[in-house]
């Protein structure tokens, strides 16, 4: 057996609450840089390359979600596995699972680079992109992905890496390559004149040399997270955990995709006033839920190590533990929010008109934010005991359907055509479908791990899953 790493986080013995925090917290800054830095990029092409510039950059963000969403609910399924391996202590399987993860990785960057510059355009003028944008938005979608492969490594090697705990060192990487995407933004953009290319350009770039630093800490592992290019090649029986794990994940952020994007016609359909006011409530919102969503990730490490580890005794108090951070942050940073709402939404337009807009989204969807985070806690724990497709299916039932559902019902009646009985579809649904994953958490954890009558748990499974 392989020396532990120190970087590691040993997640199936003492207190759960503070190894969690400590966990999650870099994970969750990792996310809000990265908005931070995506941010950044949004202010440099509409303050210096103009508004049909900026205009395509906005246009191809839901396209590049929902075609790269599937490939990184791929990285979900490495890191189920690597935590169920590492708690299992099983080090010969998972140094199979991390160069199988990182192996498909490569794959998926190589079929994303395809699909993304061969049909960039023909996906742009099926979202209906307008005439003067379509030439420049084709140009940033095939510089982006034609340096899709990097992304693709570092979206895997982190998500590797969090399956033992370390969280610190991916978010010093990303760090470092968002100051560096910055800088060339400004590079590119205002001394070079290159336009969407060079924020593209500058984001590979940026990609790049995160990933070659994710790969140098890989490559110098002590323990069984060590890359071995010996080892490089399909391993049959990882191979499927893998995928029997992420594919589930990569489908429900599709269709994730997919229902925003219907929700976002709706609100279109009030003019653009309502459009810029729940756009900048909307911007705001994402730093709320990356930081709810920190402890969904944490959840599926913490409680894939207790299942590889057979401490499912601890299984209960870890989503516990994982809802109580969830609410505590949505309920925090949701209220903040929708108190504050009129002074941030004027950050992005302080139109009288636009700010009671953006705080009417505020008051539905950031006061009640707690309920998504907890939706999305129990969807982390249970797929951290191995079952993806279960909640898969919950949620797109859920959280996708009966808000689809409320929208070609009972927002087209008359009465409740409005922009509160709209976004009143966000808490609706998250409640129905947490109460829902708690039901399935129930039903799985008692089917995996039944209880005998001495009242002890006794192991119903050898593996994931």
């Amino acid at each position: 057996m392989e020396v532990r790493d120190k970087n590691g986080v040993d997640m199936t013995t003492g207190a759960i609450l503070p190894k969690m925090l400590a966990t999650a917290l870099p994970l969750m800054a990792s996310s809000v840089l990265q908005l931070l830095f995506n941010a950044a990029d949004v202010v440099v092409v509409g303050r210096y390359a103009g508004e049909h510039s900026l205009a395509a950059v906005g246009t191809t963000c839901a396209l590049v979600n929902l075609i790269t969403n599937l490939f990184v609910g791929l990285s979900i399924g490495a890191n189920t596995i690597a935590s169920f391996y590492y708690g299992a202590k099983d080090d010969e399987k998972l140094s199979r699972a991390v160069c199988n993860s990182m192996l498909l990785s490569l794959i998926g960057g190589a079929i994303l680079t395809v699909v993304g510059v061969a049909f960039a355009e023909i996906f742009l003028v099926w979202m209906q992109t307008p005439p003067e944008a379509l030439d420049l938005a084709t140009l940033y979608m095939r510089v982006y992905f034609s340096g899709i492969i990097p992304i693709m490594i570092f979206n895997f090697g982190s998500s590797l890496l969090r399956a033992k705990g370390d969280t610190k060192r991916p978010l010093y990487y990303l760090t470092f390559a968002g100051v560096i995407n910055v800088a060339l933004n400004l590079l590119f953009v205002i001394v070079f004149k290159m336009d969407v290319g060079g924020v593209a350009l500058a984001t590979i770039l940026s990609q790049a040399l995160a990933a070659a630093l994710i790969m140098r800490c890989m490559r110098r592992e002590s323990d069984a997270f060590r890359f071995r290019w010996r080892l490089m090649k399909i391993d049959r029986p990882i191979m499927v955990e893998i995928l029997r794990s992420g594919v589930p994940a990569g489908i429900q952020g599709t269709v994730f995709a997919l229902s925003n994007v219907v929700i976002q016609s709706s609100v279109n359909g009030f003019g653009p006033i309502v459009m810029a006011g729940s756009a900048a409530a909307q911007n705001v919102e994402g730093f709320v839920w990356v930081s709810m969503y920190a402890f969904s990730q944490v959840a599926m490490t913490f409680a894939g190590q207790n299942v590889g580890a057979r401490r499912n005794d601890r299984l209960n108090r870890i989503t516990f533990a994982t809802l109580g951070c969830a609410f505590f942050t949505g309920l925090i940073l949701g209220n903040f929010c929708s108190f504050f709402g009129s002074e941030l939404v004027r950050i992005y337009d302080s139109r009288p008109e636009v700010v009671v807009s953006g705080v009417t989204r505020f008051r539905l969807v950031c006061r009640y934010y707690c309920l998504c985070g907890m939706m999305d806690a129990m969807v982390g724990v249970i797929r951290g005991l191995g079952v993806s497709i279960t909640p898969t299916v919950v949620s797109l039932l859920g959280a996708c359907g009966l808000r689809l559902v409320w929208i070609f019902t009972i927002f087209q009646l008359s009465a409740f055509h409005t922009e509160f009985f709209l976004f009143l579809s966000y808490p609706i649904s998250w409640l129905v479908t947490f109460l829902a994953h708690v039901g399935c958490y129930v039903y799985v954890r008692h089917k995996l791990f039944p209880t005998d009558s001495a009242g002890e748990k006794v192991e119903k499974t050898n593996g994931v899953a």
